[in-house]
């Protein structure tokens, strides 16, 4: 409660330096990091989700943080190189850092502190996020569990970053190992990648991290480390965490895949569905692809052209036309045409709707 209290305050007191935004750019969507867990003097990427803000795939954003500490401090009109994200595609940016050394604080001082909080914005600061925080798992709880191994996620998919931490202290010969590598495979080794002593970079690439006092860790997105084709399936990941030149190993281990459930289609829709020229007509999108934010139409009604657009996000865009005011003047018309586009310029519906005739 203490830190949510100290956040609170010391955004309340950053004021100021938002007083001169222009422009609100949305909330901060999803955010991940690879490696999925990791330790606070590590170096890390993270990713941000801004598909359903306004910021444009063109814009150069950066990071505006101020807890646990604020590196940039002052500079909120004109932001620091340092603190410049990288674009990824598909409207994800992404930053990587050190934690301890980007915010000159111990890894102690980072835990007690309320956690990353932040917001992105562009160069001058005339356009920003709300405020937003960067998840952080805390693995501590392992190293007194007793288990083997622990995945970040329990259950991961092909495509997305997992993270295995090994305890090699329950296998009294690993001790005294001056590495620790992954023997892998999928689906029951299907497809698999192999420690080979004898070739330095695939021991390098099976290479754990050493964490310390017999804990060791593997980050790697499976459908990269693995070099699987685009159309594999994963079931389960199969593996053996081995002592260099399989002096010992953990024996088989398997972890199950998580199903992949494909988002629903995009859905369309007009509404109500009979209008006439003294009606709203209304527009709704559900379901949106990434990057989707916008829809832009252009309404052909008779010698009139009306054009617009509406905002929105993943979830729905939606928004209504007022043809009372916009077909003022503009009598006996029996249809209307309607050409919906999104910000990707991809038509969305290119349609005729016919108008209901109103009683004299």
């Amino acid at each position: 409660m203490k830190k949510f209290i100290y956040t609170i305050l010391l955004a309340f007191l950053m004021a100021p330096n938002f007083i001169q935004a222009q422009e609100a750019a949305g909330a901060v969507g999803p955010i991940s990091s690879f490696p999925v867990i990791y330790k606070y003097d590590e170096q890390v990427t993270w990713y941000f989700d801004m598909s359903a803000s306004t910021f444009a795939e063109t814009e150069d954003l950066y990071i505006w943080i101020w807890s646990p500490s604020e590196p940039d401090a002052g500079n909120w009109e004109n932001s620091s190189d340092f603190a410049k994200l990288k674009y990824e595609g598909n409207k994800i940016w992404s930053f990587t850092l050190t934690p301890t050394s980007y915010f000159s604080k111990t890894p102690d001082e980072i835990a007690a502190s309320a956690g990353f909080w932040f917001r992105l914005k562009n160069k001058n600061g005339s356009k920003q996020s709300d405020v937003a925080n960067v998840p952080y798992t805390d693995f501590s709880s392992f190293y007194t569990s007793g288990e083997l191994f622990r995945s970040y996620p329990t259950k991961p998919l092909i495509d997305k970053p997992v993270s295995i931490i090994f305890n090699a202290n329950l296998n009294p010969a690993f001790a005294g190992t001056p590495s620790v590598h992954m023997h892998a495979g999928m689906n029951d080794w299907a497809i698999q990648q192999m420690y080979e002593a004898a070739k330095p970079e695939i021991a390098e690439k099976t290479k754990l991290k050493d964490l310390g006092n017999g804990f060791y860790k593997m980050d790697f997105v499976p459908k990269q480390y693995f070099n699987a084709p685009d159309d594999f399936v994963m079931e389960k990941i199969n593996f053996l965490m081995v002592a260099e030149n399989w002096t010992a190993n953990s024996g088989d281990q398997v972890i199950y895949a998580g199903e992949f459930v494909p988002p629903p289609p995009p859905t369309f829709a007009f509404f109500p569905s009979q209008i006439s020229q003294k009606d709203f007509l209304g527009m709704s999108r559900k379901n949106n692809e990434t990057g989707v934010n916008k829809l832009i139409y252009t309404i052909t009604a008779g010698p009139k052209t009306i054009s617009g657009e509406f905002t929105g996000g993943t979830a729905e865009i939606k928004g209504f036309v007022n043809l009372v005011s916009e077909l003022n003047g503009v009598p006996g018309l029996s249809e209307i045409h309607v050409l919906v586009k999104d910000n990707k310029d991809k038509t969305i519906s290119d349609t005729t709707i016919p108008l209901k005739t109103l009683d004299k």
